[in-house]
């Protein structure tokens, strides 16, 4: 007789399908492993600082999974969990912080930007590549992403005016962990919310629960084809909590009480997603148990890895600024070069 058993259909709840639920999981685990050990690497002197984005997994592993490969991510120095989320090698990930690269990753084979240090900056850069898609011909879209406080820069309000006049492929997502550094978002803006700037510059915004996957990611994922499909940009205002400090050289105590910190860990997004989990998957606790051991094996792995990493030749600090370097420049690279040999016992 022929085996009439079959799998049981998947659910789907806001356009989150079981398997997808599973997935982001994983990824938000991962990421909350990944940001503790970094953090310690920081604090133990093997980097020079780190910003975690503890209680924000959500928004990183939502902005990634929203994208297609061939679709562009430009990130911020505190979106390490969406960047390897990406799948991108965990030692290049934490190498600017470690200080032997710019940018560990390849960009153009990765399709994802540096991590922008610079407020704002890369939200333009976004735009451009973006409308260079679109004369291109191509479906490419590009997501940047930011903090509450890259919307008081003057390069945030150009790009969005730029790629709401040019009808730009791009989506601005912007986490409103509620403080620049030590600034309340109170202190940032008159506004009824980010998501009204968007509306300003004419173009769709919607404000949701950062902390929830199964809120943040299909609005996403609706912005990003809406992109794709010729709609212009979209800008998303996801509310979340920095539960950590602003870098592991903060003390966040200075500017905000612990009971505001403890409120928000009751809507810390892994457990939210945990307990969805166990609402829609008879086999949740498996799952949970596998990830957390795949996450503490990332971990682990990102240590090693990071331990690993070499000092660039500080001579590489004149490299690659011009074709033909100008003899200013290279009297100075001369100049440094001497003092380094110095200072080490070399022979210049």
């Amino acid at each position: 007789m022929p085996n009439t058993l079959q799998s049981p259909p998947q659910q789907v709840q806001n356009g989150v399908s079981d398997d997808l639920l599973i997935t982001a999981h994983a990824a938000i685990i991962a990421g909350r492993h990944f940001n503790q050990q970094a953090s310690n690497l920081a604090k133990q002197g093997y980097m020079g600082a780190y910003p975690s984005s503890l209680g924000q997994e959500a928004c990183q592993v939502a902005a990634a999974l929203a994208l297609e490969p061939a679709d562009w991510l430009f990130p911020t120095y505190r979106d390490s969990v969406a960047v390897m989320s990406r799948g991108i090698d965990l030692a290049e990930v934490l190498s600017p912080f470690h200080g032997s690269s710019h940018c560990g990753y390849a960009p153009t084979k990765t399709h994802t930007a540096p991590e922008a240090t610079p407020l704002a900056t890369h939200t333009a850069h976004a735009v451009g590549l973006a409308m260079a898609a679109k004369f291109a011909g191509d479906s490419t879209v590009a997501l940047a992403m930011c903090g509450d406080g890259s919307t008081s820069e003057g390069d945030f309000h150009e790009a969005l005016n730029l790629a709401a006049v040019f009808e730009a492929p791009v989506v601005f997502l912007v986490q409103n962990n509620g403080y620049a550094i030590s600034t309340p978002v109170s202190r940032q803006m008159r506004a009824a919310s980010i998501a009204a700037k968007g509306e300003g510059y004419g173009m769709p915004a919607y404000r949701v629960d950062g902390n929830d996957f199964e809120q943040v990611y299909p609005r996403l994922h609706e912005a990003v084809e809406r992109a794709r499909a010729g709609g212009g940009p979209t800008l998303i205002e996801a509310m979340t909590y920095r539960m950590g400090p602003h870098t592991t050289s903060d003390n966040p105590d200075r500017y905000r009480s612990r009971e505001e910190v403890e409120q928000w860990r009751g809507r810390d997004p892994l457990t939210r997603i945990q307990h969805q989990m166990y609402q829609r998957l008879p086999n949740a606790k498996t799952h949970i148990e596998n990830a957390i051991l795949a996450a503490e094996k990332i971990a682990s792995e990102a240590r090693t890895s990071m331990m690993q990493l070499q000092m660039p030749n500080p001579q590489d600090l004149f490299a690659h600024v011009y074709a033909n370097p100008p003899a200013t420049l290279s009297a100075v690279a001369e100049e440094y070069a001497q003092q380094h040999a110095a200072q080490n016992g070399e022979n210049a």
